[in-house]
Order: C-alpha cells, then sequence, then structure tokens
C-alpha cells in the first residue's frame, strides 16, 4: 500500500515535532518542509528531506496527500489554512478557541470550493479535550465540567513576561491549584474564580542592573495575563535558566463531576488527564494519527471542513476494524 505523503508548512517547534512523529508511523512518509525563510538555511532531522519555500507549494499539489500547517494561531493559520487548502488537503492546530467557528466557516468555504479536505483545531486543547468534554457531558448531563490546564509552559505568557523592560530571558509555567480540583472531585461542584483554579510562576533572568521590584510589579498586574491570577516572581541566573528551564512541559485535566440515578444523589466523576514532557512533540503526534483519518475520508470522497468531533476513532489507527475489535475493544 502506497505511503501516506506528508508536508509540513512550518519549520518551529511544532514542525520538528511532526517530522519525528512521521518516522514512527511506517504508513507515511516526509514529502516535503516548505518554509518562509531561506531554504538553504534549513538543517531538517531527517537526512535529505527536501526543503522548499512556501512561494513553490502551488508547485507540489500533486506530490502531497496531507499539508500539515505548523504556524501560530494568532496570526498565521487564519490566513494560511484556508489559503492552503485551496490546493491541499490539509491540517492545522488552530487553538484560539473563541475564534473556531469563524475560522472553520474561511476553512470550510476555501476546502469545498476545491474538493479538498481540512481538519482544524487539532491538538490535545482543542483537539483531545474537546472529545472528552463532549463525552462527558454527554454521559453526564446534570453535571458541571471543568478543564485545569497544567504544570506546563505557557508560551504567550513566556513572549509577555520577555516585553517586561528588564527582563534578559523568561519563562512562565500554569500551575492548576490542587485544593480546586480536590473540591471538583469531591462532588460539591464549586463555582471557580480565575484565581481558585490556575496560579503563574515566573522565572525571570533579569538584565544586569535592573530594578527587581519593578520588574515584578510590572509582571504581576499586567492586564489579561497575570493581574487575576496569584503569581510569584523568581529571579535566577542565566545558568539555572538554562539548566532547568530548557524543555517545554505542559498538560492538564477535563473533569466532569455529574448525578444520576434516583432523585439524582449519585455521584459520579469522570477525569481524564495529560502530563506531556513536550507540548510541541504531543501535539505533532495527534496531528500525525489524524493525517491518517483524513486520508481515509479522502479516500471515501470527503470535502469541506472538520473537527475532531466529526472523525470516527477507528480512522486513527493503522489497524483494521477487526483487529480493533479483537485487541481493543
Amino acid at each position: 500500500m502506497r505511503k501516506i505523503r506528508i508536508g509540513i508548512a512550518g519549520y518551529g517547534n511544532l514542525g520538528k515535532g511532526v517530522e519525528l512523529a512521521i518516522r514512527q508511523n511506517d504508513d507515511m512518509e516526509l514529502a516535503g518542509i516548505f518554509t518562509r525563510r531561506d531554504p538553504s538555511t534549513l538543517k531538517p532531522l531527517t537526512a535529505g528531506a527536501p526543503v522548499f519555500s512556501m512561494d513553490q507549494v502551488q508547485d507540489k499539489q500533486n506530490d502531497i496527500d496531507v499539508m500539515i500547517i505548523c504556524g501560530g494561531s494568532a496570526t498565521d493559520l487564519p490566513k494560511q489554512t484556508p489559503e492552503l487548502a485551496k490546493y491541499f488537503n490539509v491540517i492545522d492546530s488552530f487553538d484560539t478557541h473563541a475564534r473556531i467557528p469563524e475560522h472553520f466557516a474561511n476553512v470550510d468555504k476555501a476546502a469545498k470550493e476545491s474538493g479538498h479536505l481540512a481538519f482544524i483545531s487539532l491538538g490535545w486543547d482543542p483537539g483531545l479535550f474537546s472529545l472528552n468534554r463532549l463525552y462527558a457531558e454527554s454521559i453526564l448531563p446534570n453535571g458541571k465540567s471543568y478543564t485545569f490546564w497544567g504544570k506546563g509552559v505557557s508560551q504567550g505568557h513566556s513572549d509577555a513576561i520577555r516585553r517586561v523592560k528588564g527582563v534578559k530571558r523568561g519563562i512562565q509555567y500554569t500551575v492548576p491549584i490542587e485544593a480546586a480540583m480536590d473540591a471538583v472531585r469531591s462532588g460539591s461542584q464549586p463555582e471557580l474564580t480565575t484565581r481558585q483554579k490556575h496560579l503563574r510562576e515566573c522565572w525571570v533572568v533579569p538584565e544586569e542592573g535592573a530594578d527587581l521590584a519593578k520588574i515584578e510589579n510590572d509582571i504581576k498586574t499586567m492586564k489579561n495575563y497575570f493581574d487575576e491570577y496569584d503569581t510569584t516572581v523568581n529571579f535566577i541566573t542565566e545558568e539555572e535558566f538554562d539548566a532547568k528551564h530548557n524543555k517545554m512541559p505542559h498538560g492538564g485535566f477535563v473533569m466532569r463531576s455529574g448525578l444520576t440515578g434516583d432523585g439524582e444523589k449519585t455521584h459520579q466523576m469522570i477525569e481524564y488527564s495529560l502530563k506531556l514532557e513536550s507540548n510541541p512533540e504531543f501535539t505533532a503526534s495527534v496531528l500525525i494519527c489524524f493525517a491518517r483519518a483524513l486520508a481515509r475520508l479522502k479516500e471515501e470522497g470527503a470535502t469541506g471542513c472538520k473537527t475532531a468531533f466529526d472523525i470516527a476513532p477507528a480512522y486513527l489507527s493503522k489497524l483494521s476494524g477487526e483487529e480493533l475489535r479483537a485487541s481493543m475493544l
């Protein structure tokens, strides 16, 4: 059987993660990496991997079965995904939750007009967490759902720290508050404020001679980032930063506390969690298994845009229906 030919659009942390994930799936092959940088400056992790300029992307329509778009959600994906859906079957990890309906409509229009198939907002949240929220709320209609994120690196908040005057390097971890999670597990279905659910832990390498008190205050009072949270700011050396803060862990929990039975007095608890040493590598692995599903659905004639809610789980696996029923059901 011919391997699924994967293209990678964008070669940052996520693009490199996709490249590595392809190696773990023997029904796929890397068909090309597309970059806005000078292709000659890229050194792929895979020897001999072809690298092209994004300006050449339309010339490769017949060489790629699924294009995985690895740009950022703020400015890249809203433009790139509908544009590339004109020429390829595409997948992205668009994660601005409030804008997903708008993004879906734009991509759906482009994909249907071109006869292509597109999957959007795949990863772990949105993506796997979305599926778990759907399952939990469908199973326990009388209940309350909670999502906790972390402990993990927030790239957006880390970038915000680095923009503070006097900060040389910085990283921020989102940390779920154990007391809040224990309250949810108890079945009390608490109403939790933003401050009660998460805290923010910042590690900063200051510029020489910087005003540490001002840096701490500027971070803690930053609107839309830290002002609604209990935030700690820790100052460290560059050596400690390199030794202890050189990875991108993340994860979180989806919880549903519900009631069933006569009089609805029986407490039921659903909890799903992820603990990730590398956010981009895990997200890439999710994208790759959905690439398999996309290739299968496209063979069946599907077009337009779909999300994780629309994909039958069996399409994600290399195993046949018979094998799945015998080994996993």
